[in-house]
């Protein structure tokens, strides 16, 4: 006990004996820290839900078309265009398919695509190498309204180009072997065609909407059997009735001018004559309520083809605009109701679309897709259920703003070549339009209000009156589409045979 009070003790003196430091004064206390907001990770994929400001778009720019006659009744119709030293020289024939005889379909693809198989005193060949010695080769386009021949060359050729063109069109040869060789290749063109299930569902759509016996109620080209009849004294009549400087114009668009034009138009083709005159528009067809769904058969095919459509508007008719919205609105661009549900949601097909065919006549209102042959029956159905729709769910705002953009946006896209601006200038012929309709129609769609869009909307895309056709496997058709009570199936026979198609 002792001894342990003894080591404190000495323990405690030694400690005191030490050397200490001056006390330190006490750290000032640190500031207080707020407390730390902690920032939420943010998600790396947010920018997705805002999609980018799009610019300033760029003015839309129109071509500029002028019109003349000549003495003679030519019309000249020309668009200028300085940029490049190039011309397109051309003629526009007021009559195309809709003008050949119900006996003779065909005859005006035969006849036209003659002008090119010799000229004056070249035949085929020599027509083709003089065309060649310019650097061009001349294109030829034949629709219901009409048909257009033409080239495009260097603004120093221009003149060589019009005494060809002079040739094609006022001295054609009509070659008896030149018209064979011709013949026998739109022969082969229809077995071709006729082995492809969209050329048959336009076939028989056209017979549907327009009826067999009307102007529009056949496609190009005729039939094999129509054409095996042909000869050349039919292609030549044609010719000859339908042609004259009444019933064309010479269109001219890039380096030149109107006076230009006159003066070439005078040079080569003052002295052209002929009685012919530009057709009156076709009767308007009836429209009647549905009663049949026409069927097309193709045993075993993957697909199934559907058109369903009717008579729409003639061009220049006052509901073409807001038609024209409603139509883009339903099915006229990928994002339409019609897409979105068949392609997008459904898985249906690869597209649907809609577009409105104006011509000088009552053109066709189409919707169309090829979808897979085991969903005929859903697919055709959602087609009727889009276009009752239109009534039920009226079209918004957001879409109408869309197609009207859409639409208008597109139309340079039309303008941006040569041929693009002849063959515009060619439909306005054709047409019987003004020079400013392309104008008139931007302003058109621009002023196109939501209630007018609206009213034509419920009348032209009523399901009713819409004709039905289908291609594809008859007994998956027969199965699928029946219960849906659209109309009687009624087999389309193909105009190769006479019979109802086959595989």
């Amino acid at each position: 006990m002792h001894r342990r009070i003894l080591t404190a003790l000495l323990t405690l003196s030694v400690a005191g004996c030490a050397t200490t430091k001056p006390a330190e004064a006490p750290p000032e206390a640190a500031p207080a820290t707020p407390p730390q907001t902690q920032t939420p990770a943010q998600d790396p994929e947010a920018f997705r839900d805002r999609p980018p400001t799009p610019g300033k778009p760029p003015e839309l720019v129109l071509p500029t078309f002028e019109q003349a006659k000549l003495d003679n009744g030519l019309t000249v119709i020309v668009s200028t265009r300085k940029e490049l030293p190039l011309v397109l020289a051309g003629i526009s024939f007021a009559a195309g398919v809709s003008q050949e005889p119900a006996a003779k379909l065909g005859v005006a693809d035969l006849a036209y695509r003659m002008l090119l198989e010799g000229a004056g005193k070249r035949d085929t060949v020599a027509l083709d190498n003089a065309f060649a010695d310019l650097g061009v080769s001349p294109m030829m386009t034949v629709d219901p309204d009409g048909a257009f021949v033409g080239a495009r060359v260097l603004t120093t050729n221009v003149d060589a180009a019009m005494g060809l063109l002079a040739d094609v069109v006022l001295r054609p040869t009509f070659d008896a072997k030149a018209f064979e060789r011709r013949k026998k290749q739109q022969l082969g063109e229809l077995v071709r065609r006729m082995g492809d299930p969209n050329f048959l569902a336009q076939q028989a759509y056209y017979q549907a909407v327009f009826g067999p016996n009307h102007p529009y109620g056949h496609t190009s080209g005729g039939t094999p059997k129509t054409v095996e009849a042909l000869t050349l004294a039919d292609a030549k009549n044609f010719y000859v009735k339908n042609t004259g400087p009444r019933a064309a114009a010479l269109i001219m668009t890039g380096d030149v001018t109107l006076q230009q034009a006159v003066e070439w138009g005078k040079k080569y083709f003052g002295g052209w004559k002929g009685g012919a005159v530009a057709p009156k528009p076709p009767p308007a067809p009836p429209a009647p309520p549905r009663q049949q769904v026409y069927v097309v058969p193709k045993p075993g095919l993957e697909q199934t083809v559907v058109l369903v459509g009717r008579p729409g508007l003639a061009a220049g008719h006052p509901d073409e605009y807001p038609l024209e919205l409603a139509t883009t609105v339903f099915g006229g661009f990928f994002g339409s109701r019609l897409n979105m549900n068949i392609r997008e949601d459904k898985g249906y097909s690869y597209g649907a679309n809609a577009h409105l065919g104006t011509r000088l006549g009552v053109g066709p209102l189409t919707a169309y897709a090829a979808v897979r042959r085991d969903v005929t029956g859903p697919a055709l159905n959602e087609f009727i259920q889009e276009l009752a729709g239109i009534k039920s769910n009226p079209i918004t705002e957001k879409e109408l703003a869309a197609a009207r953009e859409g639409l208008i946006r597109a139309f340079p896209g039309g303008f941006e070549t040569m041929e693009g601006l002849g063959l515009s200038a060619s439909q306005l012929f054709t047409q019987h339009r003004p020079m400013d309709e392309f104008k008139r129609t931007v302003e058109g769609l621009e002023s196109a209000s939501a209630a007018e869009v609206q009213r034509v909307a419920e009348s032209y895309l009523d399901p009713a009156h819409m004709q039905v056709v289908l291609v594809g496997d008859p007994l998956v058709i027969q199965e699928q589409v029946t219960p849906l009570n659209l109309g009687k199936l009624t087999l389309v026979e193909t105009p190769a045979s006479g019979s109802p198609a086959s595989k």
